[in-house]
């Protein structure tokens, strides 16, 4: 299939611009996208993703358009396709088409997604989106960091039914001869065709344990049966999924097969989407699936980054490569700008590594680190004096204890028997052996960001920018459908459909600030 073409000329009296013109407000995201569509995205942009000859596809400014607003309102894409048949504000937005444009069937969003994520660019309406900002001015080494849970598309599943859901994807990748294979190990009687549960009295403990363990058997048969056989890779990642399931949720009682008493660390919560986790975003408040984790230019509020990991990720980890184009040295005009770049972000930003890194890259570190804290009330490590020059700590009581080195870069400081005697013991520590004060890596830093976190101007500024983020993100999960919930499965889905939501809030956001192309391929902005 060949890239189509824009029609360049709608007609003269049935163009939808002379309706919509007038109706619409400027700075619309319709009015920014029928005025720039064809600079933001035209046909060429996408040309490597069809063949040189052949049937015309669909043009694909249309088709970005039509993606760009399916995201931004939260639709489905059989809604959308309908959305552009019917709604005269679509059209006008992919250049002002006429009225009697044809449609194309939802079908052709599904093929235009299959064909960016196989390609080298999967992102590229989104980087574009960032480009027009950047080269308006509008992005400078100023970033703001946060994230949100987004629900995974499908239903958490318990024990019994991630290991019959697991088996029987096994059973379905193997071909006939494998499966019959298999089928001949199964043991318990299942015939593993259906998703529903076993018909068992559940109120009874000992049909339920009875069942837990002959669905093991069933589980562990199979593997036994593959195990150090070459494999299909659909059939590898089934077993390898099977595997799983059975090693994260049980354990062995003699010669039974028992539900763990234990939470697996990384725990597979559904088979339909291996990749979603449990997660948490606060201490209560939990939620299964992913997090979407966005830096944002807070003077412009333009989005600069993205991306998507999973539930039980750490909000620092992904944070080196959202920051990534402002860890690099400044250029030339930066640097004769004066720019140096900051960063904000909560205390979950607030890690060692992360903070020793930005230091590092010399970056001005806008990130709450969480304060010290000790159970009971007691005196937290704030109250000792961590003297990492002369290697050793120093009590409230005023005794000195050295600081002995791990592997790892840190140390410790035990002051044993000195707590056994001192006045303070009972506000300290109720150790046996007295107080411990564990210095990290990157205890430095640490310490660092929490003296720097009480200063009033560091507050001050630190307050009137990190809101800004926070209001970014609830942007873009007002909708629960394709915002706070995703519409599709599996990591890689999902990051790009949350980098083609931030895609449109960029253009929406654009649009308020009076974004226009110029002569030589430019930008300029017409507003402040």
């Amino acid at each position: 299939m060949a890239v189509g073409r824009t029609p360049m000329q709608p007609g003269l009296l049935s163009s939808t611009a002379g309706f919509c013109e007038g109706r619409l407000a400027p700075n619309s995201i319709y009015a920014v996208l029928h005025r720039e569509c064809r600079a933001l995205f035209p046909d060429e942009m996408f040309a490597d993703l069809f063949a040189e000859d052949g049937r015309r596809s669909v043009p694909p400014m249309i088709v970005a358009v039509v993606m760009v607003l399916q995201r931004l309102e939260g639709l489905s894409d059989r809604e959308a396709v309908e959305r552009f048949a019917f709604d005269v504000r679509w059209k006008y937005a992919a250049g002002g088409l006429d009225f009697d444009h044809p449609g194309f069937v939802h079908t052709v969003l599904v093929d235009m997604r299959a064909r960016l994520a196989a390609s080298a660019r999967p992102n590229r309406i989104f980087e574009r989106t960032v480009e027009v900002a950047a080269r308006a001015g509008l992005v400078g080494r100023r970033r703001v960091l946060d994230s949100a849970p987004i629900y995974d598309a499908v239903a958490t599943q318990d024990t019994i039914t991630l290991i019959r859901s697991a088996i029987r994807g096994l059973l379905r990748a193997a071909d006939h001869v494998l499966r019959s294979e298999l089928r001949a190990v199964l043991s318990s009687g299942d015939a593993y065709t259906d998703t529903a549960k076993p018909v068992i009295d559940w109120t009874d403990a000992g049909e339920r344990e009875a069942l837990i363990d002959s669905r093991a058997r069933d589980g562990y048969a199979l593997l036994a049966v593959l195990d150090g056989r070459g494999l299909q890779e659909d059939v590898t990642q089934a077993a390898r999924l099977l595997a799983t399931v059975l090693g994260q949720d049980l354990e062995r009682d003699g010669a039974v097969f028992r539900i763990a008493r234990k939470v697996a660390v990384d725990r597979v919560i559904s088979t339909v989407d291996p990749e979603a986790r449990h997660g948490h975003k606060t201490v209560r408040r939990s939620f299964d699936g992913y997090k979407g984790h966005v830096a944002e230019d807070p003077d412009s509020e333009v989005i600069t980054a993205t991306a998507v990991t999973a539930g039980n990720v750490g909000d620092a980890e992904p944070a080196t490569g959202l920051l990534a184009d402002v860890l690099h040295a400044p250029t030339p005009n930066e640097r004769a700008a004066g720019e140096r770049a900051e960063v904000y972000g909560d205390a979950a930003y607030g890690t060692g590594p992360l903070l020793a890194e930005l230091a590092e890259s010399g970056v001005e570190v806008m990130v709450k680190v969480q304060a010290a804290n000790a159970p009971g009330g007691r005196y937290s490590k704030d109250v000792f004096t961590v003297d990492l020059e002369a290697r050793q700590v120093t009590c409230p009581n005023q005794v000195t204890a050295p600081i002995r080195p791990k592997p790892d870069g840190g140390g410790a400081a035990c002051f044993g028997t000195a707590c056994a005697a001192c006045p303070l013991a009972a506000q300290c520590t109720t150790a046996r052996n007295g107080r411990v004060i564990t210095i990290g890596p990157h205890e430095e830093h640490l310490a660092h960001g929490r003296a720097r976190g009480t200063d009033p101007v560091w507050l001050a500024a630190y307050r009137a920018t990190r809101p800004k983020v926070e209001r970014k993100i609830a942007h873009l999960m007002r909708r629960r459908h394709g915002g706070r919930r995703a519409r599709v499965r599996g990591r890689a889905k999902v990051a790009a459909d949350f980098s083609l939501l931030a895609a449109a809030a960029n253009i929406a956001r654009l649009g308020v600030l009076g974004i226009m192309s110029t002569a030589g391929a430019n930008w300029a902005v017409t507003t402040g």
